[in-house]
């Protein structure tokens, strides 16, 4: 670089804004029984629901194609005005834990800036 600054492209900075968990991955897509695949450390996509009867907030949580779950009710507000504004949140896989037929996922929301 000319001014002595090389920059890698692209430049992304992923920014650690919470710790949440998966609600509702009792209804998920059992398609391709994904829970034996979830690991600490995978990534996962969300997708804003604006329609979504129950909460106008609700944010999907995707791994892969497969919707397991939303961002809990009591943690989207914040997050849903940032992914309105345009912004790229994502999550990582903290924890998984099983007991009995409950799968708990425990998640780290990240702004990608």
């Amino acid at each position: 670089a000319a001014n002595g600054i090389s920059v890698p492209k692209p430049f992304e900075n992923d920014v650690f804004l919470f710790d949440s968990y998966v609600a509702g991955v009792q209804y998920a897509d059992k398609d391709g029984d994904f829970c034996d695949k979830l690991k600490a450390g995978e990534e996962l996509h969300f997708l804003r629901e604006p329609q979504n009867k129950f909460d106008k907030r609700a944010i999907v949580v995707k791994y892969g194609d497969v919707k397991i779950g939303y961002i809990p009710r009591s943690d989207n507000a914040v997050f849903a005005r940032l992914m309105d504004a345009g912004k790229h949140l994502f999550g990582k896989i903290s924890a998984v834990e099983k007991r009995g037929a409950v799968l708990k996922i425990k998640i780290k929301i990240y702004l990608r800036d």
